[in-house]
Protein backbone atom coordinates (compact mmCIF):
# COMPACT_ATOMS: atom_id res chain seq x y z
CA UNK A 1 0.00 0.00 0.00
CA UNK A 2 1.17 3.39 -0.61
CA UNK A 3 1.71 6.01 1.61
CA UNK A 4 -0.17 9.28 0.88
CA UNK A 5 1.21 12.91 1.15
CA UNK A 6 -1.16 14.83 3.29
CA UNK A 7 -2.64 17.77 1.07
CA UNK A 8 -4.34 19.63 4.24
CA UNK A 9 -2.10 22.46 5.79
CA UNK A 10 -3.08 23.77 8.83
CA UNK A 11 -4.43 27.68 9.24
CA UNK A 12 -2.52 29.85 10.99
CA UNK A 13 -4.10 30.07 14.83
CA UNK A 14 -5.16 33.73 14.11
CA UNK A 15 -7.06 32.79 11.50
CA UNK A 16 -8.63 29.10 12.67
CA UNK A 17 -9.57 31.58 15.41
CA UNK A 18 -11.26 34.12 12.87
CA UNK A 19 -9.18 36.76 14.43
CA UNK A 20 -7.18 37.60 11.44
CA UNK A 21 -7.13 38.31 7.64
CA UNK A 22 -3.57 38.03 6.44
CA UNK A 23 -4.45 38.94 3.18
CA UNK A 24 -6.07 42.46 4.47
CA UNK A 25 -3.36 42.79 6.56
CA UNK A 26 -0.83 42.44 4.12
CA UNK A 27 -2.69 45.05 1.71
CA UNK A 28 -2.54 47.67 4.88
CA UNK A 29 1.01 46.89 5.80
CA UNK A 30 2.26 47.13 1.69
CA UNK A 31 1.43 50.83 2.31
CA UNK A 32 3.86 51.28 4.86
CA UNK A 33 2.08 53.75 6.70
CA UNK A 34 0.63 53.71 10.30
CA UNK A 35 -2.88 52.21 11.04
CA UNK A 36 -5.45 53.24 12.89
CA UNK A 37 -7.18 50.52 13.92
CA UNK A 38 -10.95 50.96 15.48
CA UNK A 39 -12.39 48.06 16.95
CA UNK A 40 -16.10 48.39 18.30
CA UNK A 41 -17.13 46.98 21.72
CA UNK A 42 -20.66 46.72 23.90
CA UNK A 43 -19.54 49.76 25.75
CA UNK A 44 -17.68 51.84 23.15
CA UNK A 45 -15.40 51.92 20.41
CA UNK A 46 -11.19 51.76 20.75
CA UNK A 47 -8.38 53.61 19.08
CA UNK A 48 -5.19 52.63 18.49
CA UNK A 49 -2.48 53.97 16.11
CA UNK A 50 -0.08 50.98 15.17
CA UNK A 51 2.92 50.80 13.39
CA UNK A 52 4.58 47.45 11.91
CA UNK A 53 7.80 45.78 13.05
CA UNK A 54 8.95 42.43 12.22
CA UNK A 55 8.89 41.37 15.82
CA UNK A 56 5.47 42.79 16.27
CA UNK A 57 3.43 45.34 16.38
CA UNK A 58 3.64 48.43 18.35
CA UNK A 59 1.40 50.49 19.47
CA UNK A 60 1.74 53.92 19.36
CA UNK A 61 -1.50 55.76 20.78
CA UNK A 62 -4.45 54.17 22.22
CA UNK A 63 -7.72 56.11 23.29
CA UNK A 64 -10.67 54.60 24.66
CA UNK A 65 -14.19 56.00 24.45
CA UNK A 66 -14.91 55.30 27.91
CA UNK A 67 -12.28 57.83 28.61
CA UNK A 68 -14.27 60.76 28.30
CA UNK A 69 -16.54 59.87 31.16
CA UNK A 70 -13.52 61.20 33.23
CA UNK A 71 -13.02 64.32 31.16
CA UNK A 72 -16.82 65.33 32.22
CA UNK A 73 -18.52 63.80 28.99
CA UNK A 74 -22.07 63.34 30.65
CA UNK A 75 -23.76 60.68 28.00
CA UNK A 76 -23.63 57.32 26.89
CA UNK A 77 -19.72 56.13 25.20
CA UNK A 78 -20.94 54.20 22.30
CA UNK A 79 -23.00 56.15 20.30
CA UNK A 80 -21.79 58.21 17.21
CA UNK A 81 -20.86 61.46 18.79
CA UNK A 82 -18.76 59.81 21.75
CA UNK A 83 -17.30 57.66 18.33
CA UNK A 84 -16.20 61.13 16.48
CA UNK A 85 -14.43 62.64 19.99
CA UNK A 86 -12.81 59.58 20.56
CA UNK A 87 -11.67 59.65 16.96
CA UNK A 88 -10.79 63.66 17.32
CA UNK A 89 -8.57 62.75 20.31
CA UNK A 90 -6.47 60.22 18.82
CA UNK A 91 -6.07 62.41 15.45
CA UNK A 92 -5.00 65.65 17.95
CA UNK A 93 -2.57 62.65 19.93
CA UNK A 94 -1.05 61.36 17.02
CA UNK A 95 -0.49 64.83 15.30
CA UNK A 96 1.22 65.94 18.73
CA UNK A 97 3.50 62.97 17.90
CA UNK A 98 4.40 63.59 14.59
CA UNK A 99 1.83 61.00 12.74
CA UNK A 100 0.10 63.08 9.99
CA UNK A 101 -0.75 60.57 7.95
CA UNK A 102 -2.47 56.33 8.45
CA UNK A 103 -4.54 53.74 7.02
CA UNK A 104 -7.70 52.61 8.33
CA UNK A 105 -7.88 49.00 9.70
CA UNK A 106 -11.33 47.81 10.41
CA UNK A 107 -10.22 44.15 11.13
CA UNK A 108 -13.07 41.66 10.33
CA UNK A 109 -15.38 44.09 11.75
CA UNK A 110 -18.57 44.35 9.24
CA UNK A 111 -18.44 48.65 8.89
CA UNK A 112 -22.07 49.72 8.34
CA UNK A 113 -21.53 52.94 6.05
CA UNK A 114 -22.53 55.89 8.25
CA UNK A 115 -21.46 53.89 11.56
CA UNK A 116 -19.82 54.14 14.66
CA UNK A 117 -16.47 53.32 13.12
CA UNK A 118 -17.38 55.58 10.59
CA UNK A 119 -17.81 58.08 13.25
CA UNK A 120 -14.35 57.54 14.55
CA UNK A 121 -12.60 58.03 11.18
CA UNK A 122 -14.48 61.62 10.67
CA UNK A 123 -13.35 62.13 13.85
CA UNK A 124 -9.51 61.66 12.90
CA UNK A 125 -10.26 63.63 9.92
CA UNK A 126 -11.54 66.61 11.71
CA UNK A 127 -8.70 66.35 13.55
CA UNK A 128 -6.43 66.93 10.56
CA UNK A 129 -5.16 63.31 9.78
CA UNK A 130 -4.97 61.96 6.23
CA UNK A 131 -6.92 58.82 5.88
CA UNK A 132 -7.31 57.50 2.58
CA UNK A 133 -11.49 57.43 2.66
CA UNK A 134 -15.02 57.25 0.66
CA UNK A 135 -16.44 60.60 1.52
CA UNK A 136 -20.03 58.49 0.88
CA UNK A 137 -19.17 56.04 3.91
CA UNK A 138 -18.91 58.99 7.07
CA UNK A 139 -21.88 59.73 8.80
CA UNK A 140 -23.47 63.53 8.25
CA UNK A 141 -22.34 66.32 9.94
CA UNK A 142 -26.10 66.80 11.79
CA UNK A 143 -25.87 63.30 13.60
CA UNK A 144 -22.03 63.59 14.24
CA UNK A 145 -23.02 66.52 16.27
CA UNK A 146 -25.76 64.42 17.84
CA UNK A 147 -28.36 65.96 16.23
CA UNK A 148 -30.49 62.61 16.49
CA UNK A 149 -29.94 62.61 20.41
CA UNK A 150 -32.02 64.63 22.52
CA UNK A 151 -30.99 67.65 24.49
CA UNK A 152 -28.58 69.97 23.13
CA UNK A 153 -25.70 67.24 22.91
CA UNK A 154 -24.18 69.86 20.08
CA UNK A 155 -22.90 72.19 22.74
CA UNK A 156 -21.51 69.38 25.17
CA UNK A 157 -19.16 68.04 22.09
CA UNK A 158 -17.97 71.75 21.07
CA UNK A 159 -16.94 71.75 24.71
CA UNK A 160 -15.80 68.44 24.72
CA UNK A 161 -13.58 68.97 21.62
CA UNK A 162 -12.34 72.22 23.24
CA UNK A 163 -11.25 70.02 26.45
CA UNK A 164 -9.26 67.99 24.17
CA UNK A 165 -8.02 70.89 22.31
CA UNK A 166 -6.42 72.03 25.66
CA UNK A 167 -5.18 68.34 26.30
CA UNK A 168 -3.45 67.95 23.46
CA UNK A 169 -1.46 71.34 22.08
CA UNK A 170 0.05 70.88 18.72
CA UNK A 171 2.90 72.36 18.29
CA UNK A 172 3.00 73.22 14.41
Amino acid sequence: MRSRKNRYTVAYRRRREGRTDYRLRLRLLKSRKPRLVVRRTASGVILQLVEYAPDGDMVRITVESRLLKKHGWPHATKNLPAAFLTGYWLGRLARAKGFSEAILDLGLQYPHPKGRLYAALAGALKAGMLIPHSPEVLPDEERLMGGHLEGDVRARIEEMMKKIDMLVPLTE
